[in-house]
């Protein structure tokens, strides 16, 4: 009897802000590698999430939502996301079906047309609507893309999420498997701790904030009692930004740090000891120098 194929290669994940591209991958994953908030541009980089099954791999980039620019780190975050279309090997294109199509979705699609990768279309969030308004949804969608397939999921509950990853698979080539079977994505666990602290910020902090922050680990250390010993600067704008994120008598920051502690406890598997510190960095995302020092780079 010949061995079963081995299937392996590079899938992106693309949608409009807060379709729930970071919910999902999170889902498959089996565990918070990407932020998940209601606030758009919560994804900046493209997170590398790793998922191996007995027949294949698929490693998955959750790019930036596409958008129209408008300052020097909005442009970055757009360049990752159209640059990624080309280099993958399926994309899949999230909507929230309880949404309709928008404007954001059409503009999207005009991008899709441009490359040649199969795309499956995934409508997300069918929690939220009545079975039967599923059919004319997807009669629209056909109308504007061949989409290679078409499957609705909840990424919240999982609903469909297996066989989505069946269509998945279907498209990739016969391959290596590029990652250990445990290991969930390719970021340094610097990136993934500055990322929690960032995501409980955007969960705790007004409108003013998301935007202007900018999380950085400067130093992060395992003791020899197991200990994890991490520092992080989180940087703001203005002076006013800076307060906010403090807090009353610091009451904000520590509790951010609190909570931010306990995920990476649970991505680490150690007691975890943060320090937080504040910093203004006047306009951050419109010099080029300090978005490099902060991690945002065009490759």
């Amino acid at each position: 009897m010949s061995k079963k194929e081995f299937k392996s290669g590079f899938v992106a994940i693309i949608g409009r802000p807060n379709v729930g591209k970071s919910t999902l991958m999170n889902h498959i994953i089996g565990q918070k590698i990407a932020i998940m908030s209601d606030k758009p541009q919560t994804t900046r980089n493209k997170i590398h999430g790793v998922y191996t099954s007995e027949n294949g791999q698929i490693v998955f980039l959750d790019t930036p939502g596409i958008h129209k620019p408008t300052s020097k780190l909005g442009d970055y975050m757009s360049k990752v996301a159209h640059g990624t279309l080309g280099e993958v090997d399926a994309v899949l294109f999230l909507v929230d079906v309880a949404e309709g199509i928008g404007g954001g979705d059409r503009y999207i699609i005009e991008q899709l047309k441009r490359v040649e990768t199969p795309v499956i279309l995934v409508l997300n969030k069918i929690d939220k609507v009545h079975p039967e308004d599923l059919l004319p949804i997807i009669v629209n969608y056909k109308d504007l893309y061949p989409f290679a397939e078409i499957v609705p999921i909840s990424a919240l509950q999982g609903s469909n999420v297996t066989t989505l990853l069946e269509q998945i698979v279907k498209y990739l080539p016969e391959g290596p498997q590029y990652y250990p079977a445990d290991q969930v994505t390719d970021h340094p666990e610097q990136f993934v701790c500055a990322e929690l602290i960032r995501e409980k910020i955007l969960h705790m902090t007004r409108e003013e904030i998301p935007h202007s922050i900018a999380v950085q680990i400067e130093d992060m250390r395992v003791e020899e009692n197991g200990l994890v010993r991490i520092s992080a600067v989180i940087f703001v704008e203005r002076d006013s930004q800076k307060g906010i994120i403090i807090g009353k008598q610091g009451s904000l920051l520590k509790e951010i740090g609190k909570q931010a502690r306990h995920d990476m406890e649970a991505l680490l598997g150690s007691k975890t000891f943060l320090e937080l510190w504040v910093k203004v960095k006047k306009d951050w995302r419109n010099h080029e120098r300090v978005l490099r020092d902060l991690g945002f780079r065009n490759e």
